[in-house]
């Protein structure tokens, strides 16, 4: 589990490359899932829904506001930290309401290309990667 932010996929990146690495039969064998904790908290009055996507978020609004973004709080979760015990327990961590991602290998000899590229020395392949896949770029000012 890490933050739904940047910092958190690099630092889940980072996670990944050592089970990868070091300790590919857990990977291998289903053992390796990813937890992963929602952006935002979109409230309105009582209602109130978690989204992991800035998709969820705006469809949420829409949902929520009936049309109008009038008295619709949205709140961004930048880290693990701003949620407290209940709302972290309630979407990371309860095993009824929960979103687990497992990380399979479906492809080795890709899955170590890239992982190499990411987390080696040279910074060209990388920053092409980057440029090339990044949905968006989601700076934590």
């Amino acid at each position: 589990m890490t933050d739904a932010d940047v910092d958190g996929s690099h630092i889940a990146t980072l996670i990944l490359t050592f089970f990868y690495r070091f300790m590919q039969d857990l990977i291998k064998n289903g053992h390796v899932y990813i937890a992963t904790p929602p952006l935002y908290l979109v409230r309105k009055g009582k209602q109130e829904q978690y989204c992991w996507t800035d998709e969820e978020r705006v469809e949420a609004i829409e949902r929520i506001g009936k049309g109008r973004d009038t008295g619709v709080h949205v709140q961004r979760y930048k880290g693990l930290g701003e949620m407290n015990a209940i709302q972290l327990w309630d979407t990371t961590m309860n095993p009824e309401s929960r979103l687990l991602r497992q990380v399979t290998i479906d492809n080795a000899v890709e899955a170590d290309r890239i992982f190499s590229m990411l987390m080696g020395d040279e910074v060209p392949p990388r920053r092409e990667f980057i440029e090339t896949h990044a949905k968006y770029a989601n700076i934590d000012a």
